[in-house]
């Protein structure tokens, strides 16, 4: 098996997962399941991760097995063409290769259609959709430039075309009622960029998988939650009874950003070389189970 693996083109990653070497790009790191991936990939050994939002703060600091990881805040749109042209030139010029872009951003929009307006479907529509679909755009001829072992900490060589785009979607893609219809539609096309985009990168090592995560607890109270979801990404777990949880979800609870974000780093690790196109869901069961069907 290992000498099969050794002969096949597609194997440019290290056996054992790790992503030395790699520069990475993680949107909405502002955010809790945003900077919950970047401790994951910088604990798969990643060389640079530009951490994406529109105001960056302070990097997150990492722990010692980590601290080779170089973290960049990087003040950007993830909506805006022209900072992800940018964005891609700065990354080529200084390290000469992009190896994993994570779309993480996004909208909830108001949870009712009653009040909400073209405008929030629009921006809901810009946040949710626009990042993936530049991502799939841009990214790619970068990921496939080649580059020599340089100088700098977890540097390695690339000499095969490779790279991963991650979008971090929602159930709300698979079907509706998860929140309201701005989310609902968004998150569908947000996992149509992912479907369309297998045959768009056919032949160019680069492959592209969505993550849809379910009720995910990012520590936000309900008294500083907004309600009209023009400036969050997921609803806080408090939205739903510890009842309501432990009677809809398979393992009765809700999820952690950490446990978005291991899923995030199997998708950027070479454990996941041959799986594109897919949408693995992280809900703990939810969307798979029917309340109604639960023995009394």
């Amino acid at each position: 098996m290992a000498d099969i693996e050794s002969k096949s083109p597609f194997s440019p990653y290290r056996a054992d997962g790790k992503l030395y070497g790699f520069v990475c790009v993680v949107s909405g790191a502002d955010q809790p399941v945003g900077e919950a991936i970047i401790y994951e990939l910088a604990a798969h050994g990643a060389a640079c991760i530009y951490a994406c939002s529109p105001h960056p703060t302070s990097p997150p600091s990492l722990p010692p097995s980590a601290s080779n990881t170089k973290i960049i805040p990087y003040p950007f749109s993830s909506s805006a063409e022209d900072s992800t042209l940018t964005l891609i030139d700065d990354i080529l010029n200084t390290w000469g290769r992009l190896d994993v872009w994570i779309c993480s951003s996004g909208l909830l929009g108001p949870p009712s259609i009653t009040n909400t307006t073209p405008a929030d479907l629009a921006k809901c529509f810009e946040a949710n959709t626009y990042g993936p679909f530049f991502a799939l755009k841009y990214a790619p001829p970068a990921m496939g430039k080649l580059c020599e072992k340089r100088n700098y900490p977890n540097a390695e060589v690339k000499d095969v075309r490779y790279g991963s785009i991650v979008v971090v979607g929602s159930v709300a893609g698979g079907y509706g009622g998860c929140w309201g219809p701005c989310y609902t539609m968004s998150s569908h096309a947000a996992l149509g960029v992912v479907r369309s985009g297998v045959a768009v990168l056919k032949g160019s090592g680069v492959r592209i998988n969505c993550i849809s995560p379910g009720q995910i607890d990012i520590g936000v109270d309900l008294n500083n939650f907004d309600m009209r979801g023009m400036t969050d990404q997921l609803p806080p777990a408090s939205m739903q009874s510890k009842e309501s949880q432990h009677a809809t979800i398979g393992l009765e609870r809700a999820g952690l950003p950490t446990e978005v974000a291991r899923v995030a780093g199997f998708l950027a690790s070479g454990f996941s070389s041959y799986i594109t196109g897919a949408n693995l869901v992280v809900d703990g069961g939810a969307s798979t189970m029917c309340p109604l069907t639960v023995p009394v």
